[in-house]
């Protein structure tokens, strides 16, 4: 394992997010825009999800960019209940798999990464008001996909 992973999404700015992933080995920081994965926010939510719904393997892959670069952030969920968290960067929208680049890996277990995560989004759900996160992230929160992710969360 990876020792305990850190997330930090910071307060959106401009259509702009710094967003920042650290544990024992290593360390990645960035800015992300809105567009054009204006999904992103919510799908990153449903694969939290998921990844606690069962004990069954499964891959998920979850695009995001920062223009012009793009990013795929890769969970890969074992039999045992692990996950490998990947971050890969594409230097263009292209997308060429020859040119990507990892730029950050953590091994840890189901419950950690979704916990790392939850204080994240814990921290934007909170600040949302005072960032005025929707006009700032040019699009709203993900409040229905935050409670499921919450919901599923507080289960285990």
């Amino acid at each position: 394992m990876s020792g305990k992973l850190e997330v930090s999404f910071n307060s959106p700015q401009c259509g702009w997010m710094s967003i920042g992933f650290k544990d024992a080995l290593g360390e990645f920081n960035t800015t992300t825009a809105h567009s054009p994965h204006r999904l992103a926010l919510p799908q990153l939510l449903e694969v939290l999800s998921s990844l606690l719904n069962n004990d069954s393997a499964g891959e998920y892959t979850l695009k995001w960019n920062r223009d012009p670069e793009e990013f795929d952030f890769r969970f890969l969920k074992s039999e045992g209940g692990s996950i490998l968290f990947e971050v890969y960067q594409y230097p263009t929208e292209e997308r060429e798999l020859a040119e990507r680049e990892l730029v950050f890996a953590h091994l840890g277990t189901v419950e950690e990464v979704c916990e790392a995560f939850a204080e994240t989004f814990e921290q934007l759900y909170k600040d949302r008001e005072t960032d005025e996160f929707e006009f700032n992230w040019r699009q709203p929160f993900p409040f229905e996909e935050f409670e499921r992710f919450r919901t599923k969360l507080g289960s285990k």
